[in-house]
């Protein structure tokens, strides 16, 4: 081997060597701007993924005012349907006394603030109680027309009049 030749191996192991480096550094800078590329594109999915997150959140936020709205809605209606019952209760009661007061004035209706003691002793008939059976007894005796006292014939009922006229 001569001298030339020797250098001649020596140039070509540099020229390889340079052209391994040179590939080397081009695969490196592809892999950088790939990378670059990829994380651009994941920063990109994040914002995405962050407004998708923002608006679930704000979604969510608007489930639960809705809901605190419905519960105070319903607590409302309870208490409107709660304030009804009492407004009811009263007219009932205010009629119901208005019924006692028009049965204490009605000369035809048997009361026991009158005293009667047949009434008082008497059983109801048919299972009416007793305030519905003077009531009849004072219903009959306006259909009949009778202006007068009560008449025990009243108490039995007849096929050619329904008893609760």
């Amino acid at each position: 081997m001569d001298s030339g030749q020797l250098i001649g191996i020596i140039v070509g192991v540099i020229v390889v060597l340079a052209i391994i480096a040179v590939a080397v550094m081009l695969n490196r800078k592809r892999k950088v701007e790939a990378n670059r590329s990829r994380a651009v594109e994941m920063r990109e999915q994040a914002k995405t993924d962050e407004i998708g997150a923002r608006e679930r959140e704000a979604k969510g936020a608007r489930a639960e005012a809705d809901a605190k709205q419905a519960e105070v809605e319903a607590e409302r209606l309870r208490e409107e349907a709660h304030g009804r019952q009492s407004e009811a209760e009263n007219v009932r009661a205010g009629a119901q006394e208005q019924l006692r007061k028009a049965d204490e004035l009605d000369p035809d209706v048997v009361t026991s603030e009158r005293g009667d003691a047949e009434s008082r002793d008497e059983a109801p008939r048919d299972g009416m109680s007793g305030e519905e059976l003077r009531r009849d007894r004072g219903a009959t005796n306006h259909v009949q027309g009778d202006t007068g006292t009560h008449r025990p014939e009243d108490d039995q009922p007849r096929g050619d009049r329904p008893r609760n006229l």
